[in-house]
């Protein structure tokens, strides 16, 4: 079975070194994948976002499966495109997509829904959203419609900070049209879970939960990224509230897809907020996370090809999805200065031995080197949460290239939530 990856970065090589496990595939194509995914993928050097390109691909090599990885590419299409051309395929069309291409729309789905969330209002003026942030209360969050490689969401503790970040999106167009429209939201407090889950429309399985640290620094300070690492299972995540959230977010939200004529097939991430006031949805993602793939999907016991499919034939429900009960940790190795400037084509060391994900390498005489902000994901499962950081910081510490930087604190307020749970 030829099975084609759409995307290039250490979610895609999560998701192909997983795929690799099914017997029956014999070649995974990567559009565009990077040097370091080539070690267990066919690399073709098509953009993510050409979807024109990716079809023709898809065509002329027989591709039997499809899995398109992204954001961008989904919002864009491309598994419209790609069924339309005959190949099957995992991921949402680009009606569904817009639950994370559209801020406006996934708000107002959940505000005509019932489903928890955040107050917010919207705003296509600047000067009225302006002229709103003179009474708004702070600490408020500031959100630009559309997709801004997770970056497009500032957190404003006082109302000069809300109206730089206001200007910043709708004046000086810093995410382009992303930025025209924005959500202005209240600020929510309590941990964050992520909660990616497989759903074909009508079934939903959630995966094991995870906590993500967006900031670049130690002690969650700095600018926001896209992740600086991932532990899993998320230790504020109990069994009552899964429940809690399957009956009032994920099964109302399938449901609202369903009745909006924008069924959700794919993979559905749940971005959470634990609030005093019961789980509330803090954002949804229209596909796997990056850097939570790379702690999730190593925990997975059944084959991910086999539930994929299930997706796409809306046989989820008869599908059994199997997870191991031990503990992930992700540390992200980047580039010194990401995620504003930052230096690339440094050689990369790796050891023969781990589980490392490249997210952003490129080759340079015959030698891997650094070609991004988010180099690469050094992962360990244990049986237990503090081995498991303690193993990946081991890892760490065999892989060598200049100029890196990572935060060394991933795992710690989950630590902390354990000791004091």
């Amino acid at each position: 079975m030829k099975v084609l990856v759409v995307g290039g970065g250490g979610r895609e090589h999560a998701i192909i070194k997983k795929l690799r496990e099914n017997p029956t595939v014999t070649e995974i194509f990567a559009l565009p994948g990077n040097a370091g995914i080539a070690r267990d993928a066919t690399c073709v050097a098509v953009a993510a976002t050409d979807i024109d390109g990716i079809v023709a691909f898809a065509v002329q090599n027989a591709v039997d499966y499809a899995v398109v990885a992204p954001d961008d590419p989904l919002v864009l299409g491309a598994v419209d495109a790609l069924e339309a051309a005959g190949v099957a395929c995992f991921g949402p069309r680009a009606n569904a997509a817009i639950i994370e291409g559209s801020k406006i729309f996934s708000k107002n789905l959940m505000k005509r829904y019932g489903i928890p969330t955040a107050r917010y209002e919207t705003f296509s003026d600047m000067d009225q959203a302006l002229a709103y942030m003179e009474s708004a209360p702070v600490p408020t969050v500031i959100k630009a419609d559309g997709l801004a490689l997770g970056k497009g969401v500032v957190i404003a503790q006082t109302r000069d900070e809300a109206r730089a970040a206001i200007r910043s999106m709708m004046q000086d167009k810093k995410f382009g049209k992303s930025g025209e429209q924005i959500v202005i939201e209240e600020f929510l407090t309590g941990p964050e879970v992520s909660v990616l889950s497989f759903t074909d429309g009508h079934t939903v399985v959630p995966m094991v939960s995870s906590m993500d640290h967006k900031r670049a620094g130690d002690g969650d300070t700095g600018p926001n990224t896209g992740g600086m690492g991932t532990i899993a299972p998320n230790p504020y995540y109990t069994k009552e509230i899964a429940e809690t959230c399957m009956q009032t977010i994920f099964l109302p939200t399938i449901r609202a897809m369903c009745a909006e004529g924008r069924p959700f097939k794919g993979c559905l991430y749940f971005g959470l907020m634990l609030t005093p006031d019961g789980p509330k949805v803090i954002e949804y993602n229209c596909r796997f996370g990056d850097p939570e793939t790379q702690v999730v999907l190593p925990l997975l016991e059944s084959d991910l090809l086999t539930v994929m499919q299930a997706v796409t034939n809306e046989t989820l429900a008869d599908c059994p999805v199997r997870w191991s009960d031990r503990h992930a940790a992700c540390v992200i190795m980047a580039s010194e200065g990401y995620p504003v400037q930052y230096e690339k084509g440094y050689p990369i060391t790796l050891p023969e031995q781990g589980l490392i994900f490249i997210a952003g390498a490129a080759e340079k005489d015959g030698r891997l080197v650094t070609g991004g902000g988010r180099v690469l994901g050094v992962t360990a499962i244990a049986d237990t949460l503090p081995q498991a950081i303690h193993d990946a910081y081991a890892l760490v510490d065999a892989v060598h290239f200049d100029n890196a930087y990572y935060r060394r604190d991933i795992g710690a307020r989950a630590l902390m939530a354990k000791e004091e749970g």
